[in-house]
């Protein structure tokens, strides 16, 4: 379970294969900027958050929010598909209840 943005941040950057270079490159910052997020010592601005999902291809509300949430992207579905979709996470909803 992914709990902070520090955590968040590295598991995406070794998921996607890079080191703490490769990502301060393309942010255009420091090494040691991305490792102080990585520690904890700082946080991302704004602009970098933003960057940062997009790199990563997840959305800034995965990175910023605390625990496991996960966000699906629906926009590609027709209204059907994801009255189906709906349907089927409530009924995981419900049986953990």
């Amino acid at each position: 379970m992914l709990n902070n943005v520090a955590e968040k941040i590295r598991y995406f950057r070794d998921k996607l294969g890079l080191t703490q270079t490769d990502l301060a490159k393309r942010l255009g910052i420091s090494r040691s900027a991305v490792n102080a997020w990585e520690m904890s010592l700082s946080s991302p601005s704004l602009a970098n958050v933003v960057e940062l999902s997009q790199i990563f291809h997840v959305s800034v509300d995965t990175l910023l929010s605390e625990g496991d949430r996960v966000y699906i992207d629906a926009t590609d579905l027709s209204s059907e598909e994801r009255e189906l979709v709906l349907r089927l996470i409530a009924c995981f909803q419900k049986e953990d209840t």
